[in-house]
């Protein structure tokens, strides 16, 4: 069962605003979880106003739950408007499967600035937004959350920079400290202490390399070494040479493509025991070319369950004739999540707590939640890499609910 199919299951939840994975209702809050930041003020937005748009011949006694989606339609770049163009697709799907025909879906385009994107939000907020889905790039984030935040308009954002989330903004994004956080913990569970790390030189590996220091220490273990290298497959050898020298047991490679390709093998021409050190690697290894690579055959590695997509894809598919882009799933749930919430009260439903339900929501490709920070937690699998493909060595997790002891 795919995707926010379970919305049905959860319907007595989400009348009180919340959606619990798992069938489970009225669960306490998980006490990991840390406090909730000061609610947004909500007074600017808390009634409909005569100027908002609504759908035509529509009856005033019906009021339309208004979604504004603030994605790059317009941008100079052919691939980046394909995706919001595919985004857009997903976030209609939702909308149709939703069944909630007062949804009403309102677009703005991002722009290639800040300062465009600003514009963006502040007509979707004239147009009475009541929540805001997107932007896909972090400026932009940084730019329209407090504009929303003065309206107490959510905003469940696309970036990957955890520096623009929080104060009313969510990131439902793939963020990689989930993926390395998954996959030390994992390793740390099947007996490796000592781990290293080969991270490159960019924005990248300076998130990977702080959720590697932040998981080793939740996992009780040591951090022998942290080597980095420039993202190019000519510059790994003298890196790669350096990490074999330790006494790691585990060590994380956050690249993937061509360079990880490099990395392989220059580790095993320097004398890597695999059969001492287990590989590990982020969601950047969730990768088909990379099974055919002898040299990281063994190796784990964190992302969706396999496969867990596939119904998302046959039914984008089927109403739009192609195949979605890797991210329009995240515009599907979030979508799904605002078709959930819908049912609360106009202009109370989208708030802190229904947003960070302990419990969680059912995505597209497993189960995510929000945490206090605006970051967004995912139940991820932990993927073997072998020749005939991906092998799952430990599944991803169906509700967040901690087993009883």
């Amino acid at each position: 069962m795919s995707g926010f199919h379970l919305n049905r299951f959860f319907a007595a939840a989400a009348l009180a605003g919340l959606a619990a994975c798992g069938g489970q209702q009225n669960t306490p809050k998980t006490p990991a979880l840390p406090p909730a930041p000061p609610a947004v003020v909500e007074a600017p937005r808390n009634q409909n106003q005569p100027d908002y748009l609504r759908l035509p011949n529509q009856p005033d006694t019906v009021l339309p739950v208004r979604v504004g989606v603030i994605l790059p339609f317009a941008s100079s770049n052919a691939a980046t408007r394909a995706l919001a163009g595919s985004m857009m697709k997903a976030a209609e799907l939702a909308m149709f499967d939703s069944a909630n025909k007062n949804i009403l879906l309102l677009g703005a385009d991002e722009g290639a600035t800040p300062a465009e994107a600003t514009e963006a939000a502040k007509k979707l907020l004239a147009e009475g937004a009541e929540v805001i889905v997107g932007p896909l790039f972090g400026p932009s984030v940084s730019a329209v959350t407090p504009l929303a935040q003065e309206k107490g308009v959510p905003v469940l954002a696309f970036s990957t920079e955890k520096s623009v989330a929080g104060n009313g903004a969510y990131l439902i994004s793939f963020l990689p400290q989930n993926e390395v956080r998954r996959v030390v913990l994992y390793a740390a569970s099947q007996g490796h202490s000592k781990f290293a790390a080969l991270v490159p030189e960019s924005a990248y590996g300076e998130v990977t390399e702080g959720a590697f220091h932040d998981a080793v220490i939740a996992a009780k273990a040591s951090a022998v070494d942290v080597e980095h290298f420039t993202p190019n497959a000519n510059a790994v050898t003298d890196p790669a040479a350096a990490v074999v020298k330790t006494d790691a047991d585990a060590l994380l490679i956050a690249q993937g493509g061509t360079v990880l390709k490099a990395i392989g093998p220059a580790l095993v021409f320097d004398g890597l025991d695999r059969a001492k050190v287990k590989l590990l690697g982020t969601g950047l290894w969730d990768d088909a070319s990379l099974s055919r690579e002898d040299s990281l055959t063994g190796g784990w590695y964190a992302a969706p369950e396999p496969d867990a997509d596939a119904a998302f894809i046959a039914k984008y598919h089927a109403a739009f004739g192609l195949n979605p882009a890797t991210l329009a799933s995240l515009a599907y749930d979030a979508v799904s999540l605002v078709a959930l919430l819908s049912e609360g009260k106009p202009y109370q439903r989208f708030t802190n707590s229904a947003l960070m339900d302990p419990n969680g929501f059912a995505g597209v490709n497993g189960i995510f939640r929000f945490n206090a920070d605006g970051t967004s937690e995912r139940g991820l699998a932990v993927l073997e890499m072998t020749p005939a493909g991906p092998t799952v060595v430990d599944p991803a997790p169906k509700t967040f609910q901690k087993p009883a002891m």
